[in-house]
């Protein structure tokens, strides 16, 4: 039995996680689920999984599960900071990160400085501190299974050549495939129209509306760039992307020799998840198999990166070092956070992005702190900007 605590127990990560979880209750139990403000769902998680903890982030929302929840053998806790002691315990063997945002680094940081193996769906502490990460993994002898189904298709790829960190060996290039989100074809002139509810509606995932935005922008594309350059210790110009609309193909492995290996499966996290809670073993899930003949055609397309400026900002900050992908990944947070409440038109976001890019000076990463204290920063500059327009 494999102990398992899942940050983000109520978000997308985690209700993909949990259906894994309940056709192989023999193989694992639950020790503990965070969530930040769902009251209900996470007291209905709490009753079916009977966890030996529970983690509310949110103050008003602890309150109400403390009074809602009357399982004695369930330890309900309050606040971020508890999470960081809980991955590191003694009998927790799996960490799922599936926090969304920064707000999920600090606990990413202490699950791989307990040396814990590490299911990472929270690319922004990879993308913001992998300077952080990795050398502490490498140390540590922790281990980073990716659970973006683009990573994790790299990493099914190599198989047992894959290390954390470490670049593998045999192989050329990677290629990120991107599905496009839902104006890869739209004309640029048509961006500043886009709404929110358009946005949203990504053609292929089910998605959070943070992530199908960025989705959208091709600023999540970016981002996995800068995560694989980390996770796969390669240079940026041996990572590659393709628009692939069908979203079979997940990623692919371009080796030495010629050969090429990818990944293709329905477009569902449990397929995933699955292979990173088995080990590298396959898993049931629930998944829908894939049917070729029902794809008929399978095409890919040159990423334009003039069209969707996010996804060479996010090349920019990876070349640039150091701070520059935190800083980016932050204004990027409060621009897309604006567009969804209708402060900003949708080309905006990449615009605002690129200025808090070249705005905010760039250093090296030394701490969490810093990092902290550097979103902060980003975050006040980037809403400050957005207000005086």
């Amino acid at each position: 039995m494999k102990n398992i605590v899942i940050l983000g127990a109520t978000g997308s990560i985690g209700d993909s996680t949990l259906s894994v979880v309940r056709k192989h209750l023999d193989k694992f139990t639950i020790n503990t689920l965070s969530a930040h403000k769902n009251v209900d769902k996470i007291i209905q998680l709490a009753k079916e999984f009977k966890p030996r903890h529970i983690v509310i982030t949110d103050e008003l929302a602890y309150q109400k599960v403390q009074q809602k929840l009357t399982i004695k053998s369930i330890q309900i806790h309050s606040g971020a900071d508890v999470l960081n002691s809980i991955v590191a315990d003694s009998e927790v063997d799996l960490v799922v990160a599936g926090i969304v945002g920064n707000a999920g680094m600090a606990s990413v940081l202490a699950a791989v400085e307990a040396g814990k193996t590490l299911l990472l769906a929270n690319k922004e502490s990879i993308v913001s501190a992998g300077e952080l990460v990795m050398p502490l993994a490498s140390k540590n002898n922790a281990q980073i299974i990716p659970l973006d189904s683009e990573h994790n298709a790299i990493f099914q790829c190599l198989g047992d050549s894959y290390q954390t960190g470490i670049r593998p060996k045999g192989v050329n290039s990677v290629t990120l495939t991107a599905s496009g989100g839902p104006f890869w074809k739209t004309d640029a002139n048509q961006f500043k129209s886009i709404t929110p509810a358009q946005a949203v509606a990504h053609p292929q995932w089910d998605m959070g509306a943070k992530i199908s935005v960025d989705s959208a922008t091709l600023m999540n594309k970016g981002l996995e760039v800068i995560e694989a350059h980390w996770l796969f210790n390669m240079p940026g110009e041996e990572i590659h992307v393709l628009i692939h609309p069908q979203s079979t193909i997940h990623s692919m492995v371009n080796f030495i020799d010629g050969s090429v290996l990818a990944q293709m499966g329905c477009p569902d996290m449990q397929i995933p998840i699955s292979h990173g809670l088995g080990l590298g073993q396959r898993l049931v899930n629930d998944a829908d198999f894939l049917n070729l003949l029902q794809q008929q055609q399978l095409t890919f397309f040159q990423a334009d990166t003039v069209k969707f400026r996010c996804l060479q900002l996010a090349r920019d900050a990876m070349f640039l070092g150091g701070t520059a992908p935190a800083i980016l990944n932050a204004a990027n947070e409060v621009t897309v956070a604006a567009f969804l409440a209708g402060q900003i038109r949708f080309d905006q976001i990449g615009e605002i992005n690129d200025r808090m890019l070249n705005d905010i000076q760039t250093t090296k990463v030394e701490s969490l702190t810093q990092l902290q204290d550097l979103d902060t920063e980003v975050r006040f500059k980037t809403e400050t900007h957005i207000n005086s327009k």
